[in-house]
């Protein structure tokens, strides 16, 4: 039985060099292939960050392109807006001033047609008076006009004034 207890020395001595050789192996064939996997995945990380840092700052730059070409598009319209109601309202000034202008001269027109269309009646009145006139300056030669033929010939008168206008 004491031979399973004790340490035979050859078996000691081959199992130190096995263990040293396990991890000579194990150090060559296992770690470094590990360690250069890990580093390959460490360096892909990093690119991978450093990637969408870029995107980021690019998404940024984007962004702020992006609002000043939004800020520029609202001014611009704001101008045109601007524009259009100035030029809205000097056409609507045009079209006053325009409908102003015909408006007064349609009034001149009819002063001047009426004027006209007064005279005309006054001339006619007048060549209807002057008729009259040469009626009862007839009359009055035919006969001697007392008081009484007088004042009906000036009735008579007056009423075929009335008749007239």
């Amino acid at each position: 039985m004491q031979e399973l207890v004790g340490i035979v020395p050859w078996n000691f001595v081959a199992q130190i060099c096995n263990l040293f050789l396990q991890m000579y192996l194990i150090k060559r064939f296992l770690f470094k292939p590990v360690c250069a996997m890990l580093e390959k995945r460490r360096a892909m990380a990093d690119a991978q960050i450093q990637d969408a840092v870029k995107a980021k700052e690019e998404a940024l730059a984007m962004k702020s392109e992006y609002e000043q070409n939004m800020l520029e598009a609202k001014n611009k319209a704001n101008e045109i807006v601007t524009t259009a109601q100035k030029t809205a309202a000097v056409q609507s000034e045009e079209m006053l001033r325009e409908a102003s202008q015909q408006a007064a001269a349609m009034k001149a027109k009819a002063e001047s047609d009426i004027a006209q269309e007064k005279r005309k009646a006054v001339n006619e009145v007048k060549n209807e008076i002057g008729g009259m006139a040469m009626e009862i300056a007839g009359k009055v030669i035919e006969r001697e006009i007392n008081e009484e033929d007088h004042a009906k010939l000036i009735d008579e008168f007056i009423a075929n004034v009335g008749e007239a206008s």
